[in-house]
């Protein structure tokens, strides 16, 4: 069952039962979300992009993950699965998972939905049962790259500080290299915390910020234009681990703010 936030003329869908993704989010009746059952936005939980082979080590135990993008796994596991909706107002609504299988640690995950007439703030929590584990969390909303009222298409603009080296198997190779233009299925640092504008010329300004300063930016499919911002880099389980305990959950915010001209 979707549930829907509205304020002023900002319309938020959200579908728990397909991995909690936002399915659409109408901005003065204009929709700014690519829209089908894999898009939309989708949270990305316990890691982010890909991780290397499906591999992943915690201390001294390895552990191998579903590959889903060959050779790799890929978004986590959180996309997969029906969430609990925990409290929904007309604004504001909260909804869990736990971690299972395939994930080989149990903890809890929250997403916390916030909307005004001119933003949107999203929350993530990454909680520890037990034992304690590497993890990640971050977002992968497809922006249409028009918005379909015959206007031009987006522009992306963002100031970032490096950009991981791109390997030829996909992750970054360790190396912070000066920023290249696009297209991009790429990692970039922003120390000061994210911060990319999407501007739709005569149409619509969006700006994506998040105290987290990794983002990755894909915009190599025609439809739709990808800013993702997430607690570590691709691969990141491995080379940048984020330990969550029972005493200290992975905690990361974004902001999606708006205005119309």
């Amino acid at each position: 069952m979707q549930t829907r936030l509205t304020a002023g003329d900002a319309e938020l869908t959200i579908n728990p039962d397909n991995g909690c993704r936002i399915e659409g989010l109408r901005i003065g009746g204009t929709e700014v979300l690519r829209q089908g059952e894999r898009y939309g936005c989708f949270p990305m939980a316990p890691w982010c992009g890909r991780t290397e082979n499906g591999r992943f080590r915690n201390g001294a135990t390895t552990h191998r993950l579903p590959v889903n993008a060959p050779p790799h796994a890929i978004h986590g596991t959180v996309r997969d699965l029906a969430w609990k909706t925990a409290r929904v107002s007309e604004t504001e609504a909260v909804f869990v998972c736990e971690l299972a299988d395939p994930w080989p640690y149990g903890g809890r995950v929250t997403q916390v939905f916030e909307l005004a007439e001119d933003s949107l703030t999203l929350r993530f929590g990454v909680e520890a049962y037990d034992d304690s584990f590497p993890a990640q969390a971050g977002w992968h909303p497809w922006f249409l790259r028009n918005l379909g009222g015959g206007g031009q298409d987006v522009r992306v603009d963002f100031a970032p500080a490096w950009q991981e080296e791109r390997g030829g198997n996909h992750l970054p190779t360790g190396r912070r290299i000066d920023p290249l233009p696009g297209p991009w299925d790429d990692c970039f640092g922003m120390p000061g915390g994210v911060d990319v504008t999407l501007t739709w010329p005569e149409e619509l300004e969006l700006r994506v910020t998040s105290r987290s300063e990794w983002v990755v930016l894909y915009d190599e499919q025609a439809e739709a234009v990808c800013v993702e911002p997430q607690s570590g880099p691709p691969n990141g389980l491995n080379t940048h681990p984020r330990l969550v305990t029972p005493i200290d959950p992975l905690e990361i915010e974004s902001t999606w703010s708006w205005r119309r001209p």
